[in-house]
């Protein structure tokens, strides 16, 4: 097997269900000394952080990624040890395998390759790798950049090695994402019996009509990059348990995915506009998690088209679909920034598993997309 499959297998191995990054960071820093690369541990409160550079010349072209993984749900309903990488047919099986430790070992080796084949290269290559992805990304890829900017290192390309690949390797790239806004709702009342409603208020009635024209609302169009924002209600919670008690509040929970045809500051007015037309007694919380970004040309763009076409002979789509990544932290620093991975088909799923054959063709396309930018 290739040296991609090898170190794929040892980081599925790695038990690292998020927080916890079971060791992979402090493998591939001990791996890739050996190549001449310098590693900085970067540890804020209980995540692992690593940081690591060949070279300190600007361009600077980063790999970024994530060494946790999420739970693997019930072990009974694996096929194989989701912790032990096991070879079925042209997959290989574990947690993580495509979410992304067959990114992260990718990542690793073409790099790897390039500087021992071009050691007169320009510029400089980093590697950042977090174990908060999967977590509440706090103290993650958040701080490293907080790091980098303090250090004043600027990132001139940043390819995340995120599973964007929908039927075959590199059919998509993502070239941005929406942003995330989520809000917590407490609609108050006052607790009574169900008999004597006139001396109670039940706050599931009193939000009622606000919960029928928020959730009808057309927000934007989006626009050629991205789809209309959206509105979803994640949960509503209100009782006792008792079939004989009126509610005394009721929590709502909420998400807004949002084009750059919005902003954070208008959704929430908007949202604070409707509470109050329908006179509600409320307390609201709001957690951004990630403003939209977009790269939809550029240099990073335009290479990483040039070597899929090489590699796999397919023209990629660009897409900006999906959930949120940690390249939301990196963008705003003015990287352009995408995403090119594997296959996402069995991400967070029972039986994840990556195509063994897919690995060394992303080590090519990495490779590719490193020398149309760092090769004179």
């Amino acid at each position: 097997m290739s040296d991609t499959f090898n170190l794929t297998k040892e980081l599925i191995n790695r038990k690292s269900v998020t927080p916890e990054d079971g060791g992979c960071q402090k493998m591939i820093a001990a791996r890739m000394e050996k190549s001449g690369f310098k590693s900085s541990h970067l540890r804020f409160d209980d995540v692992d952080n690593l940081w690591i550079t060949h070279g300190d010349a600007q361009p600077l072209f980063v790999f970024a990624g994530h060494t946790d993984v999420v739970p693997t749900g019930p072990l009974s309903e694996w096929d194989t040890d989701p912790f032990v990488a096991e070879i079925k047919g042209d997959y290989v099986y574990g947690r993580g395998a495509a979410d992304m430790k067959s990114g992260i070992a990718a990542m690793v080796i073409a790099a790897e390759n390039f500087v021992t084949d071009h050691p007169d290269y320009k510029g400089s290559i980093g590697l950042l790798l977090t174990s908060d992805e999967e977590g509440p990304s706090i103290n993650g890829t958040r701080k490293v950049i907080d790091y980098l900017e303090k250090n004043d290192i600027k990132i001139t390309w940043c390819i995340v090695g995120e599973p964007s690949s929908d039927k075959q390797l590199a059919d998509t790239i993502r070239i941005g994402r929406r942003g995330s806004l989520n809000g917590i709702l407490t609609v108050n009342g006052i607790q009574g019996h169900v008999a004597y409603p006139d001396i109670a208020e039940n706050p599931i009635h009193t939000v009622s009509q606000f919960l029928t024209e928020i959730t009808s609302i057309e927000w934007d169009q989006g626009n050629d990059s991205f789809p209309p924002t959206t509105f979803q209600i994640s949960n509503i919670n209100a009782g006792t348990g008792a079939d004989n008690v009126i509610p005394g509040s009721l929590k709502l929970l909420f998400n807004f995915r949002f084009s750059t045809e919005q902003t954070e500051e208008q959704l929430k007015k908007d949202v604070i506009d409707l509470l109050n037309k329908h006179k509600l007694n409320y307390e609201l919380e709001w957690k951004l998690s990630g403003l939209p970004f977009l790269t939809n040309s550029g240099q990073l763009v335009d290479a990483s088209r040039q070597a899929i076409k090489d590699v796999c002979n397919i023209d990629t789509i660009c897409s900006t679909g999906g959930g949120t990544s940690d390249g939301r932290f990196i963008a705003p620093t003015g990287a352009e920034v995408i995403e090119l991975g594997v296959v996402n088909e069995t991400i967070h799923k029972i039986n994840e598993c990556v195509k063994v054959s897919d690995l060394d063709m992303l080590v090519r396309i990495y490779q590719k997309i490193l020398e149309q930018l760092l090769l004179d």
